[in-house]
C-alpha cells in the first residue's frame, strides 16, 4: 500500500484525462471526473449516468453522469506511485468506456477490466 495524497491524485486523475485522444474527449457528452476517497465495495472507479449509446432524447435540465475515481482503494491496490499512475490510467479509460457504452465483459475482451 501506498499513501499518495488527494492533491497529488487529483493530478494524477488530471493527466490520465489528458492523455485521452482528444477526437474522443470531443465526444464526451454531459460528464464530469471526480476524485473520491472510499468506494462501495471496493471499486477502484464507478461509471453513474446514461451511456451515449443509450440516449435517445437526452437533453434539457438533465445531471451529468458521474465518473468517480477512488483513491483510498487504489493506493491500498498499489506499492508505488509508478503503479498508482498505472492504475489511475486503466479505471480512467474504464470508467469512460462505460460512458461510451462498452461493458465489462467487451472490457475484459479488450484487457481493460
Amino acid at each position: 500500500m501506498i499513501e499518495v495524497p488527494r492533491s497529488r491524485f487529483e493530478e494524477l486523475v488530471a493527466d490520465a484525462l489528458d492523455e485521452i485522444p482528444e477526437e474522443l474527449g470531443r465526444l464526451m457528452d454531459n460528464v464530469v471526473v471526480q476524485v473520491g476517497e472510499d468506494s462501495p465495495a471496493g471499486l477502484l472507479g464507478l461509471y453513474e449516468g446514461v451511456p451515449l449509446t443509450e440516449r435517445e432524447a437526452y437533453g434539457g435540465l438533465v445531471m451529468p453522469d458521474r465518473i468517480t475515481v477512488y483513491r483510498r482503494p487504489i493506493c491500498r491496490h498499489c506499492d508505488t506511485e509508478a503503479e498508482v499512475i498505472e492504475e489511475v490510467r486503466v479505471t480512467v479509460v474504464h470508467e469512460i468506456a462505460h460512458h461510451f457504452g462498452i461493458d465489462d465483459h467487451r472490457l475484459d475482451e479488450l484487457g481493460w477490466a
